[in-house]
């Protein structure tokens, strides 16, 4: 029980050590940030689709999906990301690591229950322009975290639905320090919103056979509009250059600005898919999301603007020999799969898409249900027209997906 404790007490405080800072996107300066794949590292290697569920892994995409968990499952997952940027003039590079999911999912019989916490968006990015002799650094960093709580119930064999109730949180901060030429005083001004809001999540899954080996599946998803909180601060100081490059602030006052809120965009996700029991699996989804609601939370653009936002995506998997003893490595699951998402993101007319392309492995922690996932991708995001960055990204996810009996009736006292 002490060990059990201790699990449920590190999901109650894990969010206070996510790194809400894991991008260093430049896209990441518009809206909440870039958006996370919200996913365990099993669906994240088949493409990011989500519409495939079974009895030892959990699903955190599709709701109805913890409704057929056989079993305790603890999961939790990190990764780290090398991102080039690359303009008509310059290229850099940079790296981040970041926590992205803590779980635990409890079967009760024809219900199912998980929570736990993930990062729904973060902000990071370092960007410089000058302009007729003025320099200007922009500086973003933080994000939004996710705490949800998922109730499934199997409505027939076939058929489950789940809801998860979400709570919403984070900070972000973005900072402009300007600079003229030949001049060492400048002027820098502090953008800070804490953010909070409330969001559901519904899902449907159906299974069936539909010969002696294969089986169908099919799901749905729908998170509905809802209204975050931004509160709202904006700092203006006159800052030092100092030699090493830094600066200190020599006067600052506070600007009141106005709290207000912001619509976070409606969700509807369809996914299909085919496959053979602990064989093979193969699927694909779509997804529509309402982004073009969306807006920056304290300052408008007129470069910008915000668009619905579109995901197409295919994966599935290969079990050589699920029940291989004489080869470990014909009951490794192998992943595959890959995507295109337009992001909702146009900027001086060009719209930001990105595309990935991803695999993985499926290792078994000795005769046991658990397992370690890894996970790596490959994409592109953005363009190099029009004065934009185009981003290339090799990403390294590795996860633990735990299984224990917590309720197992004992044959002795």
């Amino acid at each position: 029980m002490l060990k059990r404790f201790i699990i449920a007490i590190l999901l109650i405080t894990s969010a206070q050590i996510f790194a809400q800072g894991g991008t260093t996107s430049p896209y990441s300066f518009f809206g909440i940030g870039t958006l996370k794949f919200k996913g365990t590292v099993e669906n994240r290697s088949m493409g990011g689709i989500g519409v495939y569920s079974d009895s030892i892994h959990l699903n955190l995409q599709n709701p109805a999906g913890v409704a057929g968990l056989k079993l305790v499952n603890y999961s939790i997952s990190g990764s780290h990301k090398f991102n080039s940027l690359r303009t008509s003039t310059e290229f850099q590079k940079a790296t981040t690591t970041s926590l992205d999911y803590l779980a635990l999912g409890i079967p009760m019989g024809k219900f199912g229950a998980s929570f736990g916490v993930f990062p729904l968006s973060s902000t990071g990015y370092k960007l410089e322009n000058e302009i007729n002799g003025i320099n200007t650094k922009y500086i973003g960093s933080g994000g939004m975290n996710k705490a949800f709580l998922t109730l499934a119930y199997q409505i027939t064999p076939e058929l489950s639905f789940g809801i998860d109730t979400n709570y919403n949180f984070g900070k972000i901060e973005n900072t402009a320090v300007s600079f003229q030429e030949e001049i060492q005083l400048g002027t820098e001004e502090i953008n800070r919103s804490d953010l909070l809001g409330f969001s559901f999540n519904f899902g449907a899954q159906y299974k069936t056979q539909i010969s002696r080996k294969l089986e169908s599946i099919s799901a749905i998803t729908y998170t509905p509009e809802t209204a975050f909180v931004s509160e709202n601060s904006r700092t203006i100081a006159t800052v030092l250059s100092l030699p090493n490059g830094n600066t200190t602030a020599i006067d600052s006052r506070e600007i009141d600005v106005p709290n207000t809120e912001f619509t976070y965009p409606s969700q509807f996700t369809l996914g299909t898919g085919i496959g053979e029991s602990k064989k093979w699996f193969v699927g694909g989804e779509f997804t529509s999301q309402k982004t073009s609601n969306l807006k920056n939370r304290t300052f408008e653009l007129e470069n910008v603007i915000f668009e619905d936002a579109s995901k197409y995506r295919i994966g599935g998997f290969f079990i050589p020999d699920y029940n291989s003893f004489g080869s470990y490595w014909k009951r490794v699951v192998y992943r595959g799969g890959f995507r295109f998402e337009e992001t909702g993101i146009n900027i001086n007319g060009e719209a930001i898409n990105e595309f990935g392309i991803s695999f993985g492995l499926g290792l078994n922690l000795g005769r046991s249900f658990s397992n370690l996932n890894l996970g790596f991708e490959i994409g592109k995001r953005g363009s190099q027209n029009n004065g934009l960055v185009e981003e290339s990204f090799f990403n390294i996810f590795v996860g633990l997906s735990l299984n224990d009996k917590w309720f197992e009736k004992r044959l002795y006292d």
